[in-house]
């Protein structure tokens, strides 16, 4: 094991990692363990029996969390005319068009978390690819980050609501903050249910075998808690 500090070495003593907790006494020891003094995240990892190696077995989608992740979502969105205002309206922190780009392009402005373009905007936005894709804010109709401008101010509030995008690694495991610490039991659980639905109804047809190989609840620095992936709002191999 990495060398650890004292709290986190007492933190982990009180996770017997023999054991596959239910999702209530994961949550209940998620938060016994977090000993960190800020509101730490709290987070799912979920192994899944897909292989990266092939296109059509990645998955990349997104969920709408009922209680959100507890963090300030900045929306960016490239738009024109009649529909710079109306997503500025809608809570967007950045609407624009040429001027934001070039201010990317120029200026390597990234204070955004998210960003939503109009289809008629995408050849503009392709220029700035190369910078927007490596940080993962290119739009992308996967991610329901290209929409039309009609529907530019629902897609702005559901962003900024709790809806996430969540894609796996290389290695086929999925890595998604569902909350905080500070969210009650009940706020946790019906985030992580809302999660597992999305993880469910995105398994790819060339999946084979048993789905979720594994699912763990962690804190920020704090130790990851084993949870059943059979309870885990009912995925079973």
């Amino acid at each position: 094991m990495p060398k650890h500090g004292k709290k986190y070495l007492e933190a982990f003593a009180k996770v017997d990692q023999e054991r596959f907790y239910t999702p209530e006494e994961a949550i209940k020891l998620l938060k016994e363990t977090a000993f960190v003094k800020f509101d730490s995240t709290v987070e799912v990892h979920l192994r899944l029996g897909i292989d990266p190696r092939h296109a059509d077995q990645n998955i990349r989608t997104t969920v709408a969390l009922p209680h959100g992740t507890g963090k300030s979502v900045r929306v960016l969105v490239f738009a024109q005319g009649e529909a710079i205002q109306a997503s500025l309206d809608a809570g967007a922190d950045f609407a624009g068009s040429d001027d934001i780009i070039a201010r990317i392009d120029k200026e390597n402005f990234f204070d955004f978390d998210v960003a939503i373009a109009t289809p008629d905007m995408m050849g503009k936005v392709g220029r700035i690819g190369r910078k927007l894709g490596p940080r993962g804010l290119m739009p992308n109709p996967k991610s329901g980050t290209i929409v039309p401008a009609e529907d530019l101010p629902r897609t702005i509030r559901e962003v900024r609501g709790g809806r996430v995008e969540f894609r796996n690694d290389k290695t086929g495991i999925l890595h998604i903050a569902i909350g905080k610490v500070s969210f009650t039991p009940e706020q946790i659980r019906e985030n992580l249910t809302a999660l597992m639905d999305a993880v469910k109804a995105a398994r790819p047809a060339g999946a084979k075998g048993t789905y979720v190989r594994s699912v763990t609840l962690t804190s920020t620095m704090g130790p990851g808690v084993p949870v059943n992936a059979s309870l885990a709002q009912g995925i079973v191999a």
